[in-house]
């Protein structure tokens, strides 16, 4: 038999990612607080309760947890609902808590990513019409400006945004996030636009008080395949899909924000990112329909994808390559700042995370400039809409107890960041299956 080994570039950085809604518990008033009240906006009507009680000092554990399984890095958000609870207020103990958490992520000798927008809105701020008002980005960039001011001392890694595709999709076509309108196109230009104008401000701000800042995105990206290619119809279902979901950071690059027919300049937005963030999960085949519903498509995975246990993810490793790929054309150094599958019995994660890595180091081949990974996530969080149904974490979390439980995966992932590399023998110990796949002959 073969024996080989992918090995990443040296300085690679290796870590998990958290968000503060999800992880701290205790929350703050804010748009997800009051969501996860309202009957019927959460499966089972779960709740998030402590979360993973990282607001009352687990964190601390946490994190020993991923230094000692030889992670160099965690990237996780900050809460701008904890930070300022009311248009003129500021909650400094807040901050000097972030900054405790911050101090400790680079104690133990990791880098922090931090992200300052993760879906999460004060209350206040919602209640004024969110993303919708034309002052939201002025009080966004304010609000920017508070927080680098605060934690700059340890952080120079900055995500203005994560998934404003998402945000704006869930919140203003589907509804299953907050404030749940449904089809309404209108108000996702008007929250595109201004989530454009509030990164870029933030760009200018965070690099007036830091110089040597990294800004970026973190952009979810999912390719979309013509379900049938012979169709034209299908193929141009997918570029629509595909232009409107990245529409964002084609903004930032561009200065201007195009959905369909719509163009809006927004010249200050050019060239405002650092690095891109990619958060890669699936891809999805479309395929063109014309029903009562007034809906012109259907998207599904593709025929034989192996499923997560829900059906809601499907192991497409081949989509890692295309989204880095999309993602290349912008010439910035790539950090994957989201990547992993929901699998409570943890039969799934380790094929999926090797695959997934094996496309990455590939990547790293062609000369791309794929600087990190981040594996989505380090410990089962509260997943939005979806609540406790879907366990992400490499550790477990009893949510009764509080207890983690390790799994399989973190012994997969400790190797792969101890070493800098996948390994013919870390594959037949952790993944056998996937011998002949990564080995050939």
């Amino acid at each position: 038999m073969p024996s080989a080994t992918f090995t990443f570039p040296a300085g690679f950085m290796w870590g998990t990612a958290t968000a503060a809604f999800q992880v701290e518990g205790h929350n703050a008033p804010s748009n997800w607080t009051h969501w996860v009240d309202e009957p019927g906006r959460i499966i089972q009507s779960m709740k998030p309760g402590l979360a993973c009680d990282w607001w009352g000092g687990r964190w601390k554990e946490d994190l020993d947890r991923a230094v000692e399984t030889g992670q160099n890095a965690h990237r996780l958000s900050v809460d701008w609902a904890r930070i300022q609870p009311g248009p003129d207020r500021w909650d400094n103990d807040a901050l000097d808590y972030y900054r405790q958490i911050l101090r400790g992520v680079v104690e133990r000798g990791m880098t922090p990513m931090v992200t300052l927008h993760h879906f999460v809105d004060p209350l206040w701020f919602s209640e004024q019409g969110g993303w919708t008002h034309p002052d939201a980005p002025r009080q966004f960039v304010a609000y920017v400006r508070k927080t680098v001011e605060a934690l700059q001392e340890y952080v120079s890694l900055w995500v203005t945004i994560n998934e404003p595709n998402i945000y704006y999709f869930n919140g203003y076509i589907t509804g299953e996030f907050p404030p749940g309108r449904k089809g309404d196109v209108s108000s996702v230009y008007s929250v595109l636009c201004n989530m454009v104008r509030g990164h870029a401000g933030a760009y200018r701000v965070i690099h007036e008080i830091q110089q040597r800042a990294r800004v970026g995105i973190a952009h979810h990206h999912r390719p979309l395949l013509p379900a049938r290619g012979w169709l034209p119809l299908d193929s141009l279902v997918a570029t629509l899909g595909q232009t409107a979901m990245n529409a964002f950071p084609d903004a930032l690059d561009k200065g201007q924000v195009n959905i369909l027919w719509k163009r809006t300049r927004i010249p200050e937005a050019a060239h405002t990112m650092d690095f891109i963030g990619l958060n890669y999960y699936s891809m999805s085949e479309v395929a063109f329909i014309l029903d009562s519903s007034r809906q012109f498509y259907t998207q599904r995975y593709p025929v034989g994808a192996e499923l997560s246990v829900t059906g809601f993810m499907a192991n497409i490793p081949a989509g890692m390559f295309q989204a880095l790929k999309w993602a290349h054309r912008f010439n910035l150094p790539i950090f994957i700042t989201e990547n992993g599958i929901e699998d409570v019995n943890d039969a799934l994660r380790p094929r999926y995370m090797i695959q997934h890595l094996h496309q990455v180091w590939k990547s790293i081949n062609y000369n791309w400039q794929i600087k990190g990974y981040f594996h989505w996530s380090l410990i089962d969080n509260f997943e939005w809409e979806r609540g406790w149904t879907q366990r992400f974490g490499l550790w477990g979390l009893d949510i009764e107890t509080q207890a983690r439980q390790r799994r399989s995966s973190v012994d997969i992932y400790s190797e792969i960041c101890r070493t800098n590399s996948i390994s013919t023998e870390m594959v037949l110990k952790y993944a056998p299956s996937l011998i002949e796949i990564l080995f050939p002959g």
